[in-house]
């Protein structure tokens, strides 16, 4: 009896906390979704506005739009590799981070050297990452 009550909470709790994980993903997908379109929105009216809108602006709004995109299709990754968030997938969309972040915030040449430096750090961790060394087979 005391056998069968351990095996059932070592499979029920886990299997439930995946269900509730993975509505948490679902939520989250669509909430990332609808600023996306937000996201689109702002860029089309900002290209056919160009007059009115700074080129600064469409920039800041792009690499956005860019970030929105990669954690979507983070999630879809997700979903595909049976519920296994990949590390290069984490990695570009802190390449992506940062680039936005020298691109908005360029006061300092020492931050952006910062920055660039964490660009650097952050490709070296994906080129070991993707090495055959660390390679899944």
């Amino acid at each position: 009896m005391r056998t069968t009550l351990t095996t059932s909470f070592t499979t029920t709790i886990p299997a439930t906390l995946q269900f509730v994980l993975n509505i948490g993903m679902l939520c989250l997908a669509v909430i990332l979704l609808v600023f996306l379109g937000k996201e689109s929105w702002f860029l089309a009216k900002t290209f056919f506005n160009a007059a009115t809108v700074k080129s600064y602006d469409f920039v800041e709004g792009l690499l956005t739009w860019f970030l929105y995109f990669e954690f979507i299709a983070l999630i879809v990754k997700y979903f595909q590799s049976g519920s296994h968030f990949p590390l290069r997938y984490f990695v570009y969309i802190g390449v992506t981070a940062i680039v936005r972040l020298i691109i908005v915030h360029y006061d300092s040449p020492m931050n952006v050297l910062l920055y660039s430096l964490s660009i650097l750090i952050l490709v070296i961790t994906l080129w070991v990452c993707s090495s055959s060394r660390l390679a899944r087979d």
